[in-house]
């Protein structure tokens, strides 16, 4: 249900609201309303998932290069120990 609001506000600031919601095909009323739901709606915390999720990949990852790979802790790995693993897990 629609109610009635009165405002008093600077007359300059009316003139350019005016214009501004006429540029938008709207009324003054129906921005005042947009404002209002803006400013009123609950604070919607993001996830920290949500924030990884929109994170733009780095190039870096997309495209690892075997280059910046570096032997474990002083051991060069040569050959067969490269083949099997080394001995690490993998």
């Amino acid at each position: 249900m629609k109610e009635r609001l009165n405002l008093t506000i600077d007359g300059t600031l009316l003139e350019a609201m005016k214009a501004y919601a006429a540029s938008k095909e709207m009324s003054v009323s129906e921005l005042v309303e947009c404002y209002f739901r803006s400013v009123t709606k609950p604070v919607q915390r993001n996830n920290i998932l949500d924030l990884v999720d929109r994170l733009e990949p780095s190039v870096d990852r997309l495209e690892p290069s075997v280059d910046r790979l570096e032997p474990a802790a002083g051991k060069e790995m040569k050959g067969k120990e490269m083949k099997e693993g080394g001995g690490h897990g993998f």
